[in-house]
Order: C-alpha cells, then structure tokens, then sequence
C-alpha cells in the first residue's frame, strides 16, 4: 500500500483527542474514500468530528469496542487504524475493565480484521508498555516493564497484534506514540493529561500542581505530527509485520514544563506546587525514532514551544470559560481501590 487515498478506513477511537486528527488527516490530506468512526464517546466526543457533520465521507458509529457493532464495521473495509482504550490513570481505580478494553477487545478486532480481509491493521499501542526508561534513547529492543494496568494490557494488545501477523499473516503495523498534546487534549477527568490541565489552572490564575519532584521526563509531540505520522506508517509497505517507536526525540522535564506553560499564559509568577508521587508513574522516556524516520522519512515538524503555545490559544478561543473547565479536572491523586470499586484520594 502506497497511498491510502480511495481507501474505506475504520478509526477506533476517532472521536477522541488524536483519533479526531488522524481522521481530518485522513480525509483532508490522504483523501480517503471513506471514514468510518467507531467510538463510545466515554472520552471521545461528538464535537471533535463536529466539522465533517453532515459529510458523507465521515460516519460516526457510537459503540463500544468490545461490541459486536463495532466488530461488523470492520467488514468490508481496507484499513483499520485501532486506537480505542482506557487510559493510564482509569486503570488504577478499574483494572479488569481497562484490560477488557485495552487487551481483549483489540484480540477480537483483530479476530474479525483476519476473517474480513483487511489489508492493513495499524494497531495504536503507547510507550507505557515500557515504564520507566531504563536506558535511553528507546529503541524498539529496549526491555518492556510496564508501571501500570494499562501499560500490561497496551502490551498484551501489541502481542496479540505481532501474533495475528505471525502466525495468519494479518498486515499489521504497531506504533508506540509517547506523548501526545495538542487541540482536543484532555483536560478533565481522569483522561486529564499534564500540559492541558495546567494551562486551564493558569488560565485562571493557578499554579500547575506536579505530582512527585518536577525532575520526570517526558517525549511530547503535537498531534498533527502523531496524526501525520500514523498515516505514514499505514503507508509504509516496508512496515508491515513491525513495532515502532514514536516520538519527537526530545526529553522535557516536567517541572520545566510548568514554567513553559506560565510564560506563555503570561502567569510567570506562578509557581508549581509538588504533591506526592503518582503510583505507577513513569520517571522517564525519550524515543530514539530512527525505525520510524527510516520507514517512512518522518520527522516532527511542531517545536515544543510553539506548540503549547498552539495549544493556549487553542483553550483560550473555546466557548467555556477557564473557570468553567476548571470544574470538570479533577485534581488529585489517585490510588488502587482496596474493594474493586473507583476510588480517587484527594492530594
């Protein structure tokens, strides 16, 4: 496959933060015959699609991916880019729930991409599968020890991914993003990721709060760039059957982060305030991207600065107010329940 234009695509999770730009990536510039969106709308949202309403070469099917509405939506199609999950911090307070959705829904979706005939299977995995950096950069052999639930059923996907091209010769690419920011980042709930939810907290005159010493790296790329990336990736016949690294190549101290946010929110004045660390919280990652660069030529194109200055105005121009967002982020610390039910400890 080298192009993607005229293809019928399935994006799992397209209604989410980055499945949102794969899919105007898709449309706008690979110009695909056809989008079909399988989402559940737990994170995604109708709004990030908004602008392709009405457009027939969009469909948004509101379904779970464990479901067997999602699973027929597979057929017929010639791409699947499967990027719905539970996120990292959802796994602490629901672990068997986040592995259903991040591990054995992705088996069965690969189940029906092998019977349907897919011709590529693009399966969206992410750098928690390794924790904590042992070394770095990170290549693709360095040793995988995830932190976290979600990093373990990230990594059960990718075997259940490499194994359908083994042993039934299914086409699949996986691609590991690391961290990804951008419009349509979260910033509520326990999606809510660390650039947005401290540039609504600056916004109106909060200091970010930084789990643990400030001193954790991490590898943090725009979207446009990841949603560009991935497309590459789909086209790239010479990845086919591999697992790839995906990042800028550049390491950002989170404490730095925070002082990068309150100049470009003109808060300088503000000042982190450190709470205690996260559990499973990963200290450090930084991509070495050169598979990636070597498959497909891609390099970022978004400074960091830029775009989180991107990503302020982005905040700034939305029709809810800073305070309004305030109240739907939820600042605290979270802890694996003791009785199998949701449980959040505030910092």
């Amino acid at each position: 496959m080298t192009s993607l234009a005229g293809a019928r695509v399935v994006v799992t999770g397209g209604a989410g933060f980055i499945g949102s730009h794969l899919v105007d990536e898709l449309v706008t510039r690979r110009h695909v015959e056809h989008v079909t969106v399988i989402d559940s709308l737990v994170n995604g949202s109708r709004a990030n699609l908004a602008h392709w309403a009405g457009d027939p070469r969009v469909r948004l099917i509101e379904a779970d991916v464990r479901s067997e509405a999602a699973l027929r939506a597979v057929d017929g199609m010639d791409v699947v880019f499967h990027l719905a999950c539970l996120g990292v911090r959802h796994s602490l307070h629901d672990p068997i729930t986040n592995h259903e959705v991040n591990a054995t829904a992705t088996l069965r979706l690969l189940e029906r991409a092998r019977t349907a005939g897919i011709g590529r299977f693009v399966h969206v995995s992410s750098s928690e599968v390794f924790g904590t950096a042992q070394r770095v950069p990170m290549d693709e052999r360095h040793p995988t020890w995830p932190e976290t639930v979600y990093g373990a059923a990230k990594l059960a996907g990718e075997a259940y991914a490499r194994a359908a091209f083994r042993t039934h010769g299914l086409p699949v690419i996986v691609v590991r993003p690391f961290n990804t920011y951008g419009p349509r980042s979260h910033f509520e709930g326990d999606s809510g990721e660390i650039l947005p939810r401290t540039i609504v907290r600056n916004l109106c005159g909060l200091p970010a709060l930084i789990y643990g010493d400030g001193h954790q790296t991490r590898d943090f790329m725009h979207v446009s760039d990841t949603a560009r990336g991935l497309a590459l990736l789909a086209e790239s016949d010479a990845a086919v059957g591999k697992t790839v690294n995906f990042g800028s190549g550049e390491e950002v101290q989170i404490r730095l982060l925070a002082r990068t946010v309150a100049w470009l929110t003109g808060r300088p004045d503000l000042n982190a305030v450190h709470l205690e660390d996260r559990p499973g919280d990963v200290r450090r990652l930084l991509v070495d991207a050169h598979l990636m660069h070597r498959l497909t030529g891609f390099t970022p194109a978004m400074p960091f600065d830029a775009g989180v200055a991107d990503l302020v105005r982005w905040f700034r121009s939305r029709p809810s107010t800073p305070e309004q967002m305030l109240q739907r982020i939820e600042d605290r610390n979270w802890v694996a329940p003791v009785d199998g039910t949701a449980a959040g400890v505030p910092a």
